[in-house]
């Protein structure tokens, strides 16, 4: 631990929610790692100094840092997702990494549910119709229901059960695939990914990323989708192959797709942006005021946790 009359010196990779920042700074010292000018000759001078990281999701921490900072004993995140932090590397250093799970489940699910009837019942496209005068010239297509149909989730961990709950009231019904079968959840369980997507109209994938599921729907995968189905990805842009993907819309491979996550964010392919039959958000899944001051308010528990009482809220 931090001698107790010193403030712990917090590294913060990127910039997070100022109303956060500001909390944190009333008791700990913060180095903005982003708006150093050289950076790494920053580290070699002042790495040993470091007790902390502060980041995200987004930003996340690389090995290449955690062993540039021989006394690092924590790294804190906001988000659930890790995929960006090198983990392994923290453990073997004696690095504890915590994120913030449980609070954004909702918000998430919502914006997963809200993409999907968007797709489903041409929301986006109906929008854009009235707004360029179309609606004076004649009658907008028809959509499917979303009532009846099948919704497949892959992953279904909080979030996956969440959404689940959400769908069941529009009338629909759900499958899974996951590592292994739930024991806590009725719902028809598909041993096979593939066998999943064949069954499934909406395809929602709810998967951490990194190396484990990276490019986890491919052309392949997509061809059991079908010329019927829907994909949508509120999970991270990586777990689709988006090549294959901008192939499969514009052949008919598949149906549509709602996209909140991206490969490259926040890049967006032209292609996609040229198509009707996708939904584009950027990145909003827990975008909500509640939500963020929930996973602010975690975020500085675990801190505190760490620094203070010597143990992690949410320790990944």
């Amino acid at each position: 631990m931090t001698a107790s009359n010193a403030r712990p010196q917090l590294l913060m990779i990127g910039p997070l929610l100022p109303s956060l920042v500001e909390r944190i700074a009333e008791q700990y010292e913060i180095h903005r790692y982003w708006e150093l000018a050289d950076a790494d000759a920053w580290v070699r001078e002042n790495g040993g100094r470091i007790d902390g990281i502060a980041t995200s999701g987004v930003f996340g921490a690389k090995a290449e840092l955690i062993e540039a900072l021989p006394n690092l004993k924590a790294i804190i995140s906001f988000g659930v997702g890790y995929d960006s932090i090198a983990v392994e590397t923290a453990k073997k250093k004696g690095v504890t990494v915590t994120n913030t799970p449980g609070v954004l489940d909702n918000c998430v699910a919502d914006t997963a549910v809200s993409i999907l009837l968007a797709l489903g019942r041409r929301i986006s496209e109906a929008d854009r119709f009235v707004r360029k005068g179309e609606w004076e010239k004649g009658r907008f297509p028809l959509s499917g229901s979303i009532g009846g149909k099948v919704c497949g989730i892959v992953g279904m961990g909080n979030i996956g059960r969440a959404i689940a709950k959400r769908v069941e009231a529009f009338g629909m019904t759900v499958a899974y695939h996951n590592r292994r079968r739930r024991d806590d959840v009725d719902y028809a369980y598909h041993e096979t990914l593939e066998g999943l997507l064949e069954a499934a109209d909406y395809a929602v994938l709810v998967v951490p990323g990194g190396s484990s599921t990276d490019k986890l729907i491919g052309a392949e995968q997509l061809r059991a989708l079908g010329p019927q189905g829907y994909l949508v990805n509120i999970a991270r842009g990586t777990v689709v192959d988006e090549q294959a993907l901008v192939e499969a819309l514009q052949n008919g491979t598949i149906a549509g797709a709602a996209l909140d996550v991206f490969a490259e964010e926040p890049k967006v392919p032209a292609e996609l942006l040229a198509l009707d039959n996708v939904v584009l958000t950027p990145h909003i899944g827990s975008g909500t005021h509640e939500t963020r001051q929930a996973m602010a308010d975690l975020f500085f528990a675990n801190l505190d946790g760490v620094f203070k009482q010597g143990k992690a809220v949410t320790e990944v």
